[in-house]
């Protein structure tokens, strides 16, 4: 999982990259756990995403992208706006996808019902964006 993740933070994902990295995840532990014996049946068959969850807890793929990412937001906030980092985050790219990463935290933080204040202020205040990062966490994505 660490080499698949290597440099989420700075994804900016569509819903069907979110879906490729979901399949990713499932092909890739029915390869770890290869078949099962139906016990009714005798036959060998697939295991189903439930059960493949079922064997191997734990966050779901998008979810941990999320989590990354709302992490690596906080540190680049506390940068200032000085830094490059900090006018890369919250710039506008042009183009054809006119989201950038700002949207993306935007969105992450509609999902966990977070309509208060402006993000880049909240990620000052260290205590109160761990505890939304620690929400974000606890999301649980489908």
């Amino acid at each position: 999982m660490p080499i698949v993740l290597y440099g989420c933070e700075t994804w900016s994902l569509t819903l069907r990259e979110e879906r490729k990295l979901r399949v990713f995840k499932n092909r890739l532990l029915r390869r770890i756990f290869g078949p099962q014996r139906d016990k009714v049946a005798g036959e060998w068959r697939k295991l189903h995403n439930e059960e493949l969850s079922d064997l191997y807890f734990s966050q779901n793929i998008v979810q941990m992208v999320r989590l990354r990412r709302m992490r690596w937001v906080g540190r680049v906030a506390h940068t200032g706006e000085g830094r490059g980092i900090y006018r890369v985050l919250v710039g506008k790219p042009g183009g054809r996808r006119p989201l950038g990463w700002e949207d993306n935290i935007r969105m992450d933080l509609q999902e966990v019902e977070f309509w208060g204040m402006d993000w880049i202020d909240l990620a000052q205040d260290r205590d109160r964006w761990q505890s939304l990062v620690n929400e974000v966490m606890n999301l649980r994505v489908s």
